[in-house]
């Protein structure tokens, strides 16, 4: 699904005149104004109830435009670029000096993208700038895959969505850390450790108390309304035998054994990819069915599920406080 032209430009001029833009990208729907007008992004926080000072990560057009936004741009970060731009990687590096405050949350550095999607990419083409978009849900809820998600998370109050259809990576980016002079992982996602590593022939560390603060790096993000847990397959019988007689929801890897009445399963894709691009709307789907708890069978412990396993532990975590 493409929208046309017409629609492009439209969303082109409301994002010029200040206004709210949602529109698909390769991983989830982004909620965007003009990175370069504080009075626009400050619709943004509005909007999702976000935190002032979490920042938002700014989306490219081109190359061309890194410039303008960052003011060290290292070799690592053009290898990075030339391998996964567009797609779907958010490189942090060293603002320029007239990026807002209200992109950055007052830090000295900025996410930085161009995405992976079609539609994205002939918005950000035709405003002809940098749009600041974080997921297109109120803070801290399941992230968007479809325009209809965003239309149930805000209604009329965006000034316009623009429907590209369904996301096809399903979670968020990527984002590695280049400003400290060595890469660190802050959160991982489609593309992984392994893989950046390889393009920049050095190991990626892990986050450490110095990082910069960065979008999904709350401990409680992406989460339901209903309670989810997160259960090792071997413990999800025993979860289940617990809550015996509440309406329960079970998203897990395998079919749903016999006897369980009182359950709702739902089977779960077995690639990581496939995974990840539904999570989301699995989730939703579970939501709504307004059960007592959500059980997830834990994904593998391996490189390739770190993004969703990410994901469903800021899931949970309101529930294991």
């Amino acid at each position: 699904m493409k929208p046309a032209g017409g629609q492009i430009a439209r969303a082109a001029a409301i994002l010029k005149a200040g206004g709210l833009v949602a529109f698909p990208t390769e991983t989830v729907y982004g909620l965007g104004a003009d990175a370069s007008n504080p009075a626009a992004v400050a619709k943004i926080f509005a909007a999702k109830g976000r935190p002032q000072d979490h920042p938002v990560i700014v989306h490219l057009p081109g190359m061309d435009s890194l410039p303008q936004w960052a003011r060290e741009i290292p070799a690592s970060a053009r290898q990075l670029a030339d391998k996964f731009w567009p797609g779907p990687l958010t490189l942090i590096l060293k603002r320029a000096r007239e990026v807002p405050d209200c992109v950055t949350g007052g830090q000295d550095t900025v996410g930085l993208r161009i995405p992976g999607h079609p539609v994205a990419l002939a918005l950000l083409k035709a405003f002809g700038g940098g749009v600041a978009a974080p997921s297109a849900n109120k803070f801290g809820r399941i992230s968007p895959t479809t325009a209809a998600h965003v239309r149930d998370e805000f209604g009329g109050s965006v000034d316009m969505i623009l429907d590209g259809g369904d996301c096809g990576i399903g979670i968020e980016s990527t984002i590695v850390d280049l400003s400290r002079g060595r890469p660190v992982l802050l959160r991982p996602g489609h593309i992984t450790r392994e893989s950046i590593s390889a393009v920049l022939g050095t190991a990626v560390a892990q986050p450490d108390s110095d990082a910069p603060r960065v979008s999904g790096s709350m401990q409680s993000h992406y989460a339901p309304r209903t309670p989810l847990q997160v259960a090792a397959a071997p413990e999800l019988a025993a979860k289940l035998a617990e809550l015996r007689g509440k309406k329960l929801a079970v998203l897990a890897r395998r079919a749903a054994p016999a006897g369980l009445d009182h359950v709702i399963w739902q089977t779960a894709p077995r690639t990581p990819a496939a995974y990840a691009r539904e999570l989301y709307a699995s989730l939703r789907r579970l939501d709504e069915l307004k059960c007592a708890a959500i059980l997830v069978e834990a994904p593998p412990a391996s490189e390739r599920w770190q993004g969703v396993s990410d994901r469903l532990r800021r899931a949970s975590f309101r529930q294991a406080r």
